[in-house]
């Protein structure tokens, strides 16, 4: 299984994991409170007053029903469109899921405790806080999108330890990997915190921040151990991480003694993600080859990564022309 096809499968994962957990929590959310709402839902505000209603059931099905319109065509324009159609639907997904679960808590907040649907309150702020998370997760789903889409290329066919740079060329070497369990448990901490957020926001129960707050943490822990990308340059090695590349670490071609390619195992490092063990620091996430490199300060650090070999014979080839001027 090639490095891309390993990303694309984990991205499918957490995508599915959204596209299941945001109908669930849609549909969901007017039933769980069903006790202290009317037996109609205001649904739709002129201004500050309610002017629109529906069934509590309806209430229930029809955002779900939108949503499953929306990941339907996302569906179809991504398997038509390929790669390049990826961040598009990244941004429709999250921001069209955001929307929706926002828009459903703030009704239902509205409707809590009224006996009829004439007396809900307002929506305008659930609604405006709604539209800025909405924004952001969009930004995320085009980040995300672009990340998956970009091919990967790296040299291939070198043996050696040390590759043979023609003076006044240029090398680049580029390799990913991502763990699809890391980002389905992600994906998952994620909806967890995120439906605890919304049955706050929509008045189920109270902000229970010592609920959100871990699922929350663990979902951005998780996300950004799940992808992993290594690229030497001129300058030297960096290591970026998660969907959006970040954080980065960073290594000057100068600063490293020596690169080489070494297969390691979770069981050797102590485990899945960032690692540090007697072997030094290192990024597992999956067994097998590794990047590894000995700074000039402090220690060993690897990264799980296809073609290691490569990056570690253009790291060689870079340092000993630095230590050569």
């Amino acid at each position: 299984m090639t490095d891309r096809t390993k990303r694309t499968r984990g991205t499918r994962w957490g995508a599915a994991a959204w596209v299941v957990g945001v109908p669930a929590v849609l549909a969901g959310l007017p039933p769980a409170a069903s006790s202290r709402l009317p037996g109609r839902l205001a649904t739709h505000w002129d201004g500050e007053a309610p002017d629109g209603s529906m069934p509590l059931w309806a209430a229930a099905v029809f955002p779900a029903l939108v949503w499953a319109v929306l990941a339907l065509s996302m569906a179809l324009v991504g398997r038509r469109g390929g790669a390049p159609a990826a961040a598009g639907v990244g941004v429709s997904l999250l921001s069209g899921g955001v929307s929706l679960a926002g828009a459903q808590a703030s009704i239902v907040r509205a409707n809590l405790d009224r006996a009829d649907w004439r007396d809900a309150g307002s929506v305008g702020t659930g609604m405006a806080v709604t539209a800025v998370v909405a924004v952001a997760a969009g930004v995320l789903g085009w980040w995300a999108g672009r990340r998956v889409a970009l091919p990967v290329h790296a040299e291939q066919g070198v043996s050696g330890e040390v590759m043979e740079v023609p003076e006044g060329a240029r090398r680049v070497w580029l390799s990913r990997t991502a763990n699809p369990w890391l980002q389905l448990t992600a994906a998952l901490t994620g909806l967890v915190a995120a439906a605890a957020l919304l049955a706050g926001a929509g008045g189920l129960i109270g902000l229970r921040w010592a609920l959100i707050a871990p699922f929350a943490i663990a979902s951005v822990l998780a996300l950004s151990c799940a992808s992993v990308q290594a690229r030497v340059t001129e300058s030297g090695l960096e290591v970026a991480f998660g969907p959006l590349g970040r954080p980065v670490r960073r290594w000057a071609a100068q600063d490293i003694v020596s690169a080489r390619a070494e297969k390691r195992t979770p069981a050797q490092v102590g485990g899945w993600g960032y690692r540090i063990s007697g072997l030094g620091t290192t990024v597992m996430l999956r067994a097998g080859e590794c990047l590894v490199i000995r700074p000039t300060k402090g220690t060993e650090f690897a990264v799980s990564v296809d073609d290691a070999e490569t990056g570690a014979a253009l790291l060689n080839a870079l340092s000993a022309r630095h230590a050569g001027r």
